[in-house]
């Protein structure tokens, strides 16, 4: 969130709204197409990977059928979700589950890291807040490391954003309020000028894209 400590709608707050979510999310259109094509960006050895808004682990699970022995830090701030991940986890020594809300900045949480990793989160935050956390991603990567943000990003025009809900089942006008879409273009341009090298969407459907970018080794 913005320092000033504006409050926005964030129904993540509310632990019904948390449920809601995990009842559907496998029925999200195309997902582990966009799950697929980030796993093929930790194409080099990850020993370690942050995941901001991890949700219930999924994303995190996926990282370990990859590469089974990487050290992961799961970061939420939703209790329920916390709860989620501490159930899932709970005596894997190779996770570590932090509650922390990402409209405050990252803690340092066993930096630097080989990925950090992050699947329908960042765009709950207001875009300056975005921006910041993007620059506080590349400071706790190693050299070398990768970026990979799955993200929900807003459509070009209004017609391709109700297409999008429509095919979500989703009235128009009756989204998550939460949310604070962000075009494509913009939030590579924000990782280009940050210092992220071979930025690029590697993967879109419609509102789901995979942004991705890379610290350069010295």
């Amino acid at each position: 969130m913005e320092h000033v400590h504006a409050r926005h709608t964030n129904l993540w707050r509310l632990p019904e709204h948390a449920l809601a979510y995990l009842e559907q999310a496998d029925a999200i259109p195309h997902r582990a197409e966009g799950e697929a094509a980030l796993l093929e960006c930790l194409t080099h050895p990850i020993t370690n990977v942050l995941d901001l808004g991890s949700g219930d682990g999924r994303l995190i699970g996926l990282v370990h059928l990859v590469h089974p022995g990487t050290r992961a830090v799961a970061v939420d701030f939703s209790e329920t979700m916390v709860d989620r991940l501490r159930q899932r986890f709970d005596g894997n020594p190779l996770v570590t589950v932090i509650r922390h809300d990402l409209d405050e900045p990252l803690p340092p949480a066993g930096s630097p890291f080989d990925a950090v990793v992050s699947s329908f989160a960042i765009h709950h935050l207001v875009d300056a807040r975005k921006e910041r956390l993007y620059a506080e991603v590349f400071d706790c990567l190693v050299p070398g490391g990768v970026f990979c943000n799955l993200e929900h990003v807003a459509s070009a025009t209004a017609s391709l954003h109700a297409q999008f809900l429509e095919r979500l089942g989703i009235p128009v006008g009756e989204e998550d309020p939460s949310n604070r879409l962000v075009d494509v273009e913009t939030q590579l341009r924000w990782l280009r000028r940050i210092g992220f090298a071979d930025v690029d969407c590697l993967w879109k459907w419609r509102e789901l894209a995979l942004l991705v970018g890379t610290k350069r080794s010295r």
